[in-house]
């Protein structure tokens, strides 16, 4: 009995995050209460303070999540791949985005206000697995590009990194969005989070990896 109810207790943080995750898809972050969050799952909203103390913070892990998922597919290039030329390597890396939609959405529209709003505690767990993907995708460069300086590997994620933050907004608007550009004259660009994320890691590689490397 009490390894059934430790076990209970264990996976009550993972059914809060998935909570969360599933209301996010169909509302705003603003409209999301932690009372929200409570009828989703099994557990009071008393009972969520035990494992986070504010909304933010399980946002914070939902991202934290997202960043693990994302590292297990940089890994699977690491590992299933020997040699990868531009063209490639900026397809696969492009694809690993494709089920990553919240990772992206959270980035762009809410990761300051949650970040001042969690515990150092928790933030520095989420910084440890978003230190991960940095460090992933150095390791994926140094493989697949070993002609690239560590300065130019960090230029690709001085400019990849920061890409992503602004990814969301542009391949999913709202109709109020779309609707006040169409007002306004502005042709509507239709986009792909993959197809955008790999075009532009195409043209980064191509300006600065080597001719023999592509």
């Amino acid at each position: 009995m009490a390894k059934v109810a430790r076990e209970i207790v264990e996976k009550r943080p993972a059914e809060i995050i998935e909570a969360c995750r599933k209301l996010y898809k169909v509302k705003s972050f603003k409209e999301i209460s932690l009372k929200d969050i409570s009828r989703e799952t099994s557990l009071s909203r008393p009972s969520i303070y035990n494992y986070f103390q504010t909304k933010e913070e399980i946002f914070l892990a939902v991202l934290e999540d997202e960043y693990r998922l994302w590292n297990i597919s940089l890994e699977n290039i690491l590992k299933n791949n020997e040699e990868l030329g531009v063209e490639e390597f900026s397809a696969k890396f492009s694809n690993t985005l494709k089920e990553r939609t919240g990772l992206l959405k959270i980035l762009s529209m809410n990761l300051y206000e949650i970040e001042e709003n969690s515990r150092k505690e928790s933030l520095v767990e989420f910084k440890k697995e978003y230190g991960k993907a940095v460090e992933l995708t150095g390791l994926c460069l140094k493989k697949f590009f070993p002609s690239l300086s560590e300065e130019e590997r960090k230029e690709f994620i001085f400019a990849f990194f920061p890409f992503m933050y602004g990814l969301y907004p542009y391949v999913h608007p709202t109709e109020k969005q779309l609707d006040a550009m169409m007002d306004a004259g502005i042709e509507r660009l239709d986009m792909d989070q993959v197809e955008t994320a790999r075009k532009f890691i195409k043209d980064i590689l191509y300006g600065i990896v080597k001719e023999e490397q592509r």
